[in-house]
C-alpha cells in the first residue's frame, strides 16, 4: 500500500474544507442567524436600553447570556419563554423587576432574536 503525499496545495484546501465544515456545525446549533434583522428587533423592542452585545449595562452582556447558555439544549426555549413571559430580573442596583415582554409576536423573528443573542 502506498502512501502519497499531499501537495501544500492539496493541505491548504483541505484545511479550508475542514475549517468550514466546522464553522458549519458549530453554527447549526441555532441555525441560520439573520444578524441585521435581530438587531433591527432589538432596537424595536428597545432591548439594547439595557443590554449591549460586549459590555453590562443595566442587563447583562449577549455575550455573557451567550456563555452562561451554552450548551444547553434548552437555551433557545428558555430564553424565548423569558421575553415573552416578562419574568423577573435582578438589575444592576439589585432590585427585581418584571423583564419587559417583546411585543412582536412573529416566533420566527424572537427565535431569530434569540438565536443571534447565542451566537455572541
Amino acid at each position: 500500500m502506498s502512501h502519497k503525499v499531499m501537495s501544500g496545495k492539496a493541505r491548504i484546501f483541505l484545511g479550508a474544507v475542514l475549517g468550514l465544515v466546522a464553522c458549519t456545525f458549530a453554527g447549526a446549533s441555532f441555525g441560520a442567524v439573520d444578524a441585521v434583522a435581530a438587531k433591527k428587533l432589538a432596537r424595536k423592542e428597545s432591548c439594547l436600553r439595557c443590554h449591549a452585545v460586549d459590555k453590562k449595562k443595566e442587563g447583562p452582556s449577549y455575550q455573557s447570556v451567550a456563555y452562561k447558555y451554552k450548551g444547553q439544549s434548552d437555551a433557545l426555549d428558555k430564553l424565548v419563554a423569558h421575553i415573552e413571559t416578562g419574568e423577573k430580573v435582578k438589575l444592576s442596583d439589585g432590585h427585581m423587576e418584571d423583564h419587559k415582554i417583546v411585543k412582536t409576536k412573529d416566533a420566527e423573528q424572537i427565535k431569530n432574536l434569540i438565536s443571534w443573542i447565542l451566537a455572541q
